[in-house]
C-alpha cells in the first residue's frame, strides 16, 4: 500500500510522517530483508540531516545482511 499511495518517494500522498512510520512497521515485520532497509533508508535521507544517521545504519544493517 505505501508503494501505491508513493510510487515516488519525494512527491508522494502521504505525510513524511506517516511514510517514516509506515517504513519502521514494516521493518518491525521483516526486519532481515537488505532491500526494505535499503528503502526505508532512502526514505530517511530525503527528510533532512536529523535522519541521517538512522539512514546510514540501516544501510549498514542491508550491508551485513548481505554479505554474511
Amino acid at each position: 500500500m505505501l508503494r501505491e499511495l508513493c510510487p515516488n518517494v519525494v512527491d508522494g500522498r502521504l505525510p513524511v510522517w506517516f511514510r517514516n512510520l509506515a517504513c519502521r512497521l514494516v521493518l518491525l515485520q521483516r526486519p532481515e530483508e537488505p532491500a526494505l532497509l535499503r528503502e526505508a533508508a532512502g526514505s530517511l535521507w530525503t527528510h533532512g540531516p536529523d535522519w541521517d544517521g538512522i539512514a546510514a545504519e540501516l544501510v549498514r544493517r542491508a550491508d551485513a545482511l548481505e554479505t554474511g
